[in-house]
């Protein structure tokens, strides 16, 4: 086994505990923080799990903000639809928002046509040159039944490796087989979520983590007191307590007693025969101390997030126009916006593998350009509006006003192509008598 391999390899297990942490927080099932041990040993076993999950709607929000709707240069959209990536993009985007990273992989199929898959960074790991920054090595790891699959790619050939056993992580990898790479650089692109130099991808909820967790130990210390303080609790004095029997496990009596209260939690009616008794009812606990604190960290959250304050339902401060919900969401369109252009170069080097794949020339002699969905939120009526009055004043061609409303070049094409049809229609040529 080389050093390369066994150095991706352990790339791979670098990350493993950081992944699964970052994933427990997007599904909302994280650890509940600053919750004290006395604490913990006091609720036992009747305190739920409490988690408002609001890093999956970081992710999310931005994520149905990254729509490639084409691309310029080079002609792969058959490509692109015929390996889903019309959707399967959408899972790139999220997997790189939420772990820093993700990659996709370029082949031909057994068919000879370009075959584009979306890979996870959990089982994936590549090696840089340090000059250009350009992937020199990648490696895929996965397990199927009963061994631990490996694919080592690199720009001259691709090494498969297979293990005997499941769980492998650098040890027990034999050669399988190998082939050689014609295009000269290996067919894998990483999709990284980062705005640094030599950073390896960050997560869009890292800096989310503790907030949540603060957020969550609010809530739930909410909820603990309105179930213990939340309602007004009864007292009477100058009642004597009753004896019951104590019970083992199996429910015998064990032979001692104890003290009860004769009045059961319950019991909507209190009466006693004591002229000395007396009833009373303590003030509930005021939760409003808890409510203040949930809305500074939600201002902290939509600080951090970009998310204005209608995603995170405070009802308080609801967009009044479609103008002002394009003010609301300013932040956080600019921010999707950046994410076009650090995800753009990857998907533009996805396209430059397909043609170089379906067409046998060199990736690097072929330009890509990568056409995205406007990443802010317009209503039909507005974006309809606005295009209308630019092609009127003569500003814009027909075709370009199309791509403005979102319609890609296969539906523009098939508008051309029906409205040239209607207009023979109206002028009452016939095709067929042309044709004969």
């Amino acid at each position: 086994m080389t050093d390369t391999l066994t150095m991706m390899l352990q790339k791979i297990e670098e990350k493993a505990a950081a992944y699964a942490e970052l994933e427990r927080y997007y599904s909302g099932t994280q650890p509940l923080a600053f919750l004290s041990p006395e604490a913990k040993t006091a609720l036992g076993d009747r305190f739920g799990r409490m988690a408002s999950n609001l890093p999956r709607l970081a992710v999310t929000s931005l994520t149905e903000r990254l729509r490639v709707t084409g691309f310029t240069g080079v002609d792969v959209w058959d490509e692109w639809l015929r390996n889903d990536l019309d959707q399967e993009s959408g899972v790139a985007h999220r997997e790189a928002l939420l772990l820093g990273q993700s990659y996709v992989i370029v082949w031909a199929d057994r068919l000879g046509r370009p075959l584009v898959t979306v890979e996870s960074a959990k089982q994936m790991s590549c090696l840089r040159d340090p000059g250009t920054r350009r992937i020199t090595h990648a490696l895929k790891r996965w397990e199927t039944d009963t061994t631990t699959e490996a694919v080592l790619y690199g720009p001259d050939e691709i090494v498969r490796y297979r293990a005997q056993q499941t769980g492998a992580t650098t040890s027990g990898f034999r050669v399988l087989e190998s082939i050689s790479n014609p295009l000269g650089v290996p067919p894998v692109v990483r999709l990284l979520n980062s705005d640094r130099i030599l950073d390896e991808g960050v997560s869009e909820i890292e800096d989310l983590k503790p907030l949540c967790d603060a957020l969550n130990k609010v809530l739930a210390d909410m909820m603990v007191s309105s179930e213990y303080v939340g309602r007004p609790r009864r007292f009477a004095t100058g009642i004597e307590l009753e004896e019951a029997a104590v019970l083992d496990d199996d429910g015998e009596p064990t032979g001692d007693t104890e003290a009860v209260n004769p009045y059961p939690d319950a019991n909507r009616m209190m009466i006693a025969e004591e002229p000395a008794a007396k009833f009373g009812q303590l003030d509930a606990a005021d939760l409003n101390g808890y409510e203040a604190a949930v809305g500074v960290l939600t201002q902290q959250i939509m600080a951090v997030s970009a998310l204005p304050a209608h995603m995170l339902g405070v009802l308080t401060d609801q967009p009044a126009s479609a103008d002002a919900l394009r003010a609301s969401e300013a932040s956080l369109t600019a921010r999707a916006e950046a994410r076009q252009q650090q995800f753009g170069r990857s998907w533009e080097d996805v396209a430059r593998l397909i043609v170089a794949v379906r067409d046998g020339v060199d990736p690097m002699n072929v330009d890509a350009r990568v056409k995205w969905a406007d990443a802010s939120t317009r209503s039909v009526a507005q974006e309809a509006d606005a295009v209308t009055k630019l092609f009127a004043a003569g500003l814009l061609p027909a075709s370009y006003a199309l791509q403005r409303l979102g319609y890609t070049d296969d539906e523009i094409a098939q508008i051309r192509t029906a409205r040239r049809t209607e207009a023979l229609d109206t002028a009452g040529i016939d095709l067929r008598a042309i044709a004969s």
